[in-house]
């Protein structure tokens, strides 16, 4: 290990005496972290520091994030703060997240090397009854994605509690008690909550029960709430203390006397008046059977970093790689492809439509289908695609690859692929993620989701918590072709998991971890970590900077995508870009980035929360 730090990309100069690492391509030196943090900017070095050393939480909702450090004071690690900050969303974030849902869950213990980290898999599946043209309707997505049909067998509570019982100190009821203390005696509502708590979501199919309840709690007298009201969710108090009592088979199990499976069993079966043959497949075997995937992640190089991140079914850990790939030759940060310039934001677009056409036709659960993530990523596949892109120019079209060749399939296909139909895709964007680093270094990355905003709008009667509409997020007519050939990636079928954008990432250096983050957003996720990536290494913006910095989205390889756009881009350079054939769409929000920086030697942490959200940081010094 060096002696000294200089400059990782988050900022400030390199001082002297910091020893610069080689390329790993025998490339120009790639610079070590700083010496001074980047938040020191400005601040005497001698003085009192802003940085963190017993630990660091970034989340999306100020409780949550407390609810976490507190569990880091009490001495639990960062796999139990997690599990506590994930509880606690479930009671101030309910539209984004919660027991209902699932995602997932990288950890990184202290002391491993990058390839030893894990990402536990507790993504939502489908039940065995499901048939592959199940969503092949004229209803609106709507609609569809409000049926009790979309509800896939949720995850979350598995994940939660595989991870504590194997990388944490602190058992599942002590983890829930900060959650069942909130939900019992009640907590502020935020701004973001209030607003949503007027949502389409909950004003459908007066009279069903599991639509009502949910109505019943945030809509009473079917005015939203306001900010500043206090919220009691007894039903979830009381759900929370009988896992805590009973562990996870009061969640999965229908023979359980808790109730909470077959009531989940029951609330699943309604739908929408409109849609009679949306009610839901899911059965007590699916839920019982229920179990989650520890997998390995992906790793790949970029400007002398690792940067580690989540593999398929997540498709925005391939696509991550894959844009860092293509990009690699561009001398991002520098000349005509600064921060913001025109040349920089079209090798972007150009990257995300690459990654876009190459997801829709490769990407989904590989325990179901030919997933090449190994050949998509291999150097010479990913050269190729880089060779699409030139600085300054816009393809009329960008079709999918064939990586093939350097990933072969189990079985002989044709050589002819299929022509995509880019379709616009209906992923929700009311995801949550969270990241959280303990004082001994160990770190845990997490992106958890029940899909749209409130998930189908069903709340279990009786349990207090949302189910998710994720089954929404297949295909929703099969794609799956012998010749030309399509391997339907994301085709819905039994026991299958949909194909997801969350991906929660890490960055390292020399083997040492120096940044962990992930954001929700829907497909908006995979814009949204290319350019904070690209922020930290190429641009070295601060950790706080990168976050906040404006943002453009793609999601779709198509000719005619509108590009998302958030304020703060020159009017000349978005100009520029039209002139190319780029459409432009005003957007809010792109994505919502939670992270911390960890600074090895010295032992400083950092976090930041992105405003595009309410956005909390709680740590330890």
């Amino acid at each position: 290990m060096h002696s000294c730090f200089a400059r990782l990309g988050f900022g400030l100069v390199a001082v002297s005496g910091c020893v610069a690492s080689e390329h790993p391509e025998g490339g120009p030196a790639t610079p070590m972290p700083d010496c001074c943090l980047p938040d020191d900017i400005g601040a005497p070095i001698a003085g009192p520091s802003p940085a963190f050393t017993g630990g660091v939480v970034a989340a999306s909702e100020p409780l949550a994030a407390e609810a976490g450090a507190a569990i880091l004071a009490a001495g639990g690690n960062a796999v139990d703060a997690a599990a506590a900050v994930h509880f606690m969303l479930n009671v101030v974030e309910p539209q984004s997240s919660g027991i209902g849902g699932g995602g997932f869950m990288m950890i990184h213990l202290a002391g491993w090397r990058p390839e030893e980290t894990v990402v536990i898999d507790f993504r939502e599946q489908a039940p065995a009854a499901v048939t592959p043209s199940m969503l092949a309707t004229d209803h609106a997505p709507d609609v569809k994605s409000s049926s009790g049909y979309t509800v896939g067998v949720p995850g979350a509570l598995a994940g939660v509690a595989h991870a504590l019982a194997s990388y944490g100190t602190r058992s599942l009821g002590e983890t829930l008690a900060p959650a069942i203390a909130a939900a019992r005696d009640g907590f502020e509502v935020s701004d973001r909550l209030a607003r949503e708590t007027g949502s389409s979501r909950l004003k459908v199919e007066p009279g069903v029960p599991a639509y009502e309840e949910a109505r019943r709690l945030y809509r009473p007298d079917d005015k939203r709430l306001q900010a500043g009201d206090v919220l009691v969710q007894p039903d979830l108090a009381r759900t929370f203390e009988l896992i805590a009592r009973h562990g996870t088979e009061a969640f999965y199990d229908c023979d359980h006397s808790a109730g909470i499976a077959r009531a989940i069993v029951a609330a699943q079966a309604a739908t929408r008046a409109s849609n009679p043959g949306g009610t839901g497949r899911m059965t007590c075997a699916d839920l019982k059977s229920y179990a989650i995937r520890v997998r390995s992640p992906l790793i790949g190089s970029y400007h002398g970093y690792e940067v580690v991140t989540t593999p398929p079914p997540s498709s925005g850990g391939v696509a991550l790689l894959q844009m860092l790939g293509v990009l690699d030759r561009f001398e991002i940060g520098s000349g005509d492809l600064k921060f913001g310039a025109a040349d920089t934001l079209g090798v972007m677009l150009e990257a995300l439509r690459v990654a876009f056409a190459d997801r829709r036709m490769w990407l989904g659960d590989p325990e179901f289908a030919y997933v090449p993530a190994e050949g998509l990523l291999d150097r010479t596949y990913v050269a190729e695609r880089s060779a699409l892109i030139a600085a300054g120019e816009r393809r009329s079209s960008v079709p999918a690859g064939d990586p093939r060749p350097y990933q072969p399939p189990p079985e002989a296909t044709a050589e002819t692929l299929a022509e995509l139909e880019f379709m616009p895709e209906f992923e929700g964007t009311d995801t949550t993620h969270f990241t959280v680093i303990d004082e001994a270094g160990n770190t845990v990355s997490v992106s958890s989701t029940i899909e749209r905003v409130w998930g189908t709008g069903l709340m279990v009667p009786g349990f207090g918590f949302m189910l998710n509409n994720q089954l929404a997020s297949f295909n929703d007519e099969p794609t799956a072709s012998a010749s030309p050939y399509n391997p339907g990636a994301n085709d819905l079928a039994p026991h299958k998991r949909p194909r997801a954008s969350i991906a929660p990432t890490m960055i390292f250096l020399d083997g040492e971890l120096v940044a962990a983050y992930g954001s929700p957003g829907g497909t908006d996720i995979i814009s949204a970590l290319l350019q904070v990536t690209l922020n930290l290494i190429d641009h070295r913006r601060t950790l706080r900077a990168s976050i906040t910095a404006p943002r453009i989205a793609l999601d779709s390889a198509s000719s005619s995508a509108e590009a998302g756009i958030e304020a703060g881009f020159s009017s000349s350079v978005r100009a520029a870009l039209e002139d190319r054939g780029y459409t432009f769409v005003e957007a809010s929000d792109i994505g919502a980035v939670q992270a911390i920086v960890t600074y090895p030697l010295s032992g400083y942490q950092y976090g930041a929360a992105d405003p595009r959200r309410i956005g909390a940081v709680s740590g330890l010094r």
